[in-house]
């Protein structure tokens, strides 16, 4: 294993961090509420941060959303990427990538993702099947209740009861409505009524998403953490008691150096997870791994960061609830620690 950048990797990494540091600024966050940010999305998609995925691959976008992740920066990236361009990329027909990508690579399509794990999707397709015996284009019917980033989304990524992935046009047959949840995230309830979806991939293509999905995720509550961590060794360093700095009680020290490993644990299982993607190796236990680490442990942190503030990380407004309000909603939109590890512990059983 090599978790190195490679050079693309890093300079796409720094440029990344100076956009998100200059335009995701508390004032800038606190103003758009549960809207995303048009201005921050636009310096993205002209810096080709959204196309360059294609190249730099799921360890350079893991990288990529740490950044996002540091500054909670409200834009649909993470999805897009994951449920766009990555999975048309891999499981994509000619055809399909023809049409699909450029639009995926300028950002001015964006598209989201649900699965059945996730979001407790229920959805039935009906539809014909193609010369090989596979339903190529079908007609969708079903309720999504939560689907992150849906109100800024063109396309939806979908996988039905038996895990077949399906490509959905926000047009005729769906209906959007909006869905507050814990972090300010543009969240959508998705009603489908015989709406027109195309057939993505074949039969590996949901768990191979639903893999990629996790690792991406979890790079982004990893940045979450750092930033939360951050701020709090920022606060306890100038905050005094007794004449002391709060960073000087060992209680402090303590706290904040527990949370430091529980964030390398997330980064380094995530970075695992993509690398061995990248790689062509089997991956979805490492998948599990960093999204039960990054579950488990982004909560820990996350209330860690809040609790080292004292008095001031109770205020609604103050900048570490939003990393707060963001590790609580990416630990449940990745599962609760004990429904990830049953999981881990079924696919490895079933290995053997």
């Amino acid at each position: 294993m090599d978790f190195t950048p490679t050079e693309a990797q890093a300079g796409a990494s720094e440029l990344a961090a100076r956009i998100f540091g200059d335009l995701a600024t508390h004032e800038r966050l606190a103003a758009l509420g549960t809207g995303s940010d048009p201005e921050l999305w636009k310096a993205l998609r002209g810096a080709g941060l959204v196309g360059a995925v294609e190249e730099l691959g799921l360890l350079g976008l893991v990288l990529l959303l740490e950044e996002q992740g540091r500054t909670t920066a409200q834009v649909p990236y993470a999805a897009t990427c994951v449920y766009g361009l990555l999975a048309v990329t891999a499981h994509g027909t000619p055809e399909q990538r023809e049409r699909l990508l450029p639009g995926i690579r300028d950002g001015s399509a964006v598209v989201s993702g649900a699965f059945p794990a996730q979001t407790g999707v229920r959805v039935s397709a009906r539809g014909g099947a193609t010369r090989s015996g596979e339903i190529g284009r079908a007609e969708l019917t079903g309720t999504v209740p939560v689907v992150p980033w849906l109100r800024d989304a063109t396309h939806v990524l979908l996988a039905d009861g038996d895990h077949r992935l399906w490509l959905v046009p926000l047009a005729e047959g769906t209906d959007v409505t909006p869905v507050e949840l814990t972090a300010p995230w543009s969240a959508g309830r998705l009603t489908l009524d015989g709406a027109p979806a195309e057939r993505v991939g074949g039969a590996e293509a949901g768990a191979d998403v639903l893999a990629t999905a996790r690792t991406a995720f979890a790079g982004l509550q990893a940045g979450v953490c750092a930033g939360s961590l951050a701020r709090a060794v920022a606060h306890v360093n100038t905050r005094e008691q007794f004449g002391r700095p709060l960073a000087t009680r060992q209680a402090v020290q303590l706290k904040a150096a527990d949370a430091h490993m529980d964030i390398e644990a997330i980064r380094v299982t995530a970075y695992e997870a993509a690398w061995r993607r990248d790689a062509g190796l089997p991956y979805a236990t490492h998948a599990l791994t960093a999204a039960w680490w990054a579950s488990e442990a982004g909560q820990r942190v996350v209330h860690t960061g809040q609790h080292l503030h004292g008095g001031a990380g109770a205020d609604l407004g103050h900048p570490v609830h939003r990393h707060f309000l963001w590790g609580r909603q990416l630990d449940a939109y990745l599962g609760c620690g004990g429904e990830v590890l049953q999981e881990l512990g079924e696919l490895i059983a079933s290995a053997e």
